[in-house]
């Protein structure tokens, strides 16, 4: 008998089996090291605990260049099927995550910013406005960018992307598309 757990959006089927994501995560911040990076911990470990292999962790600063080029490291090597990154979605100066990104973005997700945003609201109301949280599609590997906050890192992980990346996820998922993303 086929078990459906509802998530937000869909349900789950349990009686299929979780193919597992190569998921990186990515922390941008000019402050934080392996030991304060609190919200890059809470991704890799839902990472996890979702199933999924975690196959790359790492810190970066608030630079254009060195958040591209550990990106396009992973994506060379052929290492994942998905990136995270926290931190950088602001709007201070030093904020420069989608800058980094979206130029390189071949598709973008529109709809992760509007309902990361809605998901945002019912957390942090108004102040949701200020974060540029935003995703896509390079060289066939999603890429999805949250803010750096703990609160935004669960609502996105735990409402938005976890459901997505879940090959059970039902009507769809991200995952039964990924062999088609490179398609001409």
């Amino acid at each position: 008998m086929t078990t459906l757990t509802p998530t937000p959006g869909g349900r789950i089927d349990e009686s299929l089996a979780v193919t597992p994501v190569r998921v990186a995560v990515l922390s941008v911040s000019d402050t934080r090291d392996e030991e304060t990076d609190t919200s890059g911990h809470i991704l890799a470990e839902r990472v996890v605990a979702a199933g999924h292999e975690l196959v790359g962790k790492a810190i970066v600063p608030d630079d254009r260049s060195a958040i591209r080029a550990q990106v396009l490291a992973w994506i060379v090597a052929g290492a994942v099927d998905a990136v995270v990154t926290t931190g950088g979605t602001g709007l201070t100066g030093r904020d420069v995550t989608p800058e980094a990104l979206e130029p390189l973005f071949d598709k973008r997700i529109d709809g992760f910013s509007t309902i990361f945003h809605l998901v945002s609201y019912q957390s942090v109301g108004l102040s949701t406005l200020q974060s540029r949280a935003t995703a896509g599609i390079i060289g066939g590997v999603f890429i999805f960018c949250l803010p750096g906050s703990n609160g935004a890192v669960r609502d996105g992980w735990d409402k938005v992307i976890a459901a997505q990346l879940d090959s059970r996820h039902r009507p769809c998922n991200m995952v039964e598309i990924m062999p088609r993303l490179l398609e001409v």
